[in-house]
């Protein structure tokens, strides 16, 4: 696959709600130093469930960001996109003085959605009442789309707007997809990423009834390790992370900060399985070649690798298989992370919150950590930087996202020359 390149895209503008805050800012600092947002779910009893605890985005409350009205009519999941999409165009500086709105979008996805609008309505819904009643708000409260379109509506983009479910992967898509959208010149300026709320009875209890979550009640903050010998499943978590993506002379025009340059985006199936990954890792080892190539680089020009590493036993065994098949002997050389041992697993959310992890990493020459690792996996033998944030000016990073049903994405970001 030949780069077409032409337009260069970067990053300037980032926004995070994550279970260990509000703020960007606030998110690197915990994932630097391991701060586990696991802890016992809180907002609701998940007593009866084998698993008790997540990484919820708590000390967050609606009424400071939301009118009533407005609270009315936008699930949780929506909520946190605004949040996220608001910080990110603040800090982009993006303004809609002198700006055309046709060339401004927004793809937001997300890996569940409106899940907590649904339980509630079908919780009201009686179906032996004379007249059954459902909220008129259900439909545009849980549907993915919704998200995209509140960003856009808010902010006054006309350009393209979609959204992605690609499950775990749908954050990485979000992004890829809209670096595309600019390189082939259907616009000059994305909002960009996912969001999800799926914490709720319902989705928790579906993730604990097929034994993908870790059952380390007795000791949550460690539950999450990626790549140890002695994980027992992933953590469930919440969030939104956005980014603004930007055809590069605009940008600069504006003298707009420029995080990093998204320069490769690959994607595949594995077709194999609905949740298992496919075990030699073939599909991920697709998705990352193909980024590689679409970058117009050789795999032996990644420094940096930003794993999907989900603590789970599978997962972190096909995708360590992966990268050692694809980068040959350059895989003693790279340094790879899962942040998913801080902030659990975000879902749909997490590709594009790990993607504002790799743009901080270029802009403060710090590396951040897998946490939670005590006993080595031979089935895991790469350079995960265990439990401490690591120094590096690093040129390039690889962020690696892969989903339920086989559905893989993969981005290349560098540091912008």
């Amino acid at each position: 696959m030949s780069p077409n390149n032409s337009r260069r895209v970067v990053i300037t503008g980032v926004g995070v709600i994550s279970p260990n805050g509000i703020g960007a800012g606030v998110f690197w600092d915990a994932i630097l130093h391991g701060k586990s947002a696991a802890r016992k779910v809180e907002g609701f009893d998940a007593s009866r469930f084998p698993t008790t605890f997540a990484c919820e985005v708590t000390g967050y409350v609606p009424t400071e960001h939301f009118s009533t009205k407005e609270i009315k009519r936008l699930d949780r999941f929506v909520q946190l996109a605004l949040i996220a999409a608001k910080e990110a165009i603040a800090d982009s500086g993006l303004t809609a003085e002198g700006a055309d709105p046709s060339r401004i979008g927004v793809v937001i996805g997300s890996g569940i959605g409106g899940i907590q609008t649904l339980e509630t309505e079908a919780r009201a819904l009686d179906l032996n009442a004379e007249n059954p009643k459902v909220s008129a708000f259900l439909i545009p409260k849980l549907i993915v789309n919704m998200a995209s379109g509140e960003v856009a509506i808010r902010h006054g983009f006309c350009g393209p707007n979609l959204s992605q479910v690609t499950a775990c992967a749908t954050g990485t898509h979000a992004i890829g997809d809209a670096m595309k959208i600019i390189q082939r010149g259907a616009a000059d300026v994305m909002v960009a990423g996912g969001t999800e709320a799926a914490v709720t009875p319902l989705g928790f209890g579906g993730f604990c009834s097929m034994k993908a979550l870790s059952r380390r009640n007795d000791d949550p903050t460690r539950a999450s390790r990626p790549f140890d010998l002695d994980r027992d499943g992933f953590v469930m978590g919440e969030g939104a992370g956005i980014v603004v993506v930007e055809e590069l002379t605009r940008a600069q025009k504006r003298g707009a900060k420029i995080y990093a340059e998204v320069a490769g985006y690959g994607l595949s199936a594995d077709a194999y399985h609905i949740t298992e990954p496919e075990p030699t890792g073939r599909g991920a080892r697709q998705a990352m070649a193909m980024a590689i190539a679409d970058a117009g680089l050789n795999p032996g020009d990644v420094d940096y690798v930003n794993a999907h590493g989900t603590s789970t036993r599978f997962n972190d065994k096909a995708e360590t298989l992966a990268i050692k098949t694809l980068f040959g002997d350059h895989a003693r050389k790279l340094a790879v992370s899962s942040t998913k041992s801080t902030t659990g697993h975000l879902l749909g959310a997490a590709g594009a919150v790990e993607s504002v992890a790799c743009a901080f990493a270029f802009q403060h020459n710090i590396l951040p950590p897998t946490s939670n690792y005590v006993t080595p996996d031979p089935d895991c033998d790469l350079d995960i930087i265990p439990n401490q944030a690591r120094e590096a000016k690093i040129r390039v990073a690889l962020n690696n996202a892969f989903g339920f049903g086989g559905q893989n994405g993969c981005l290349i970001l560098k540091r912008f020359q």
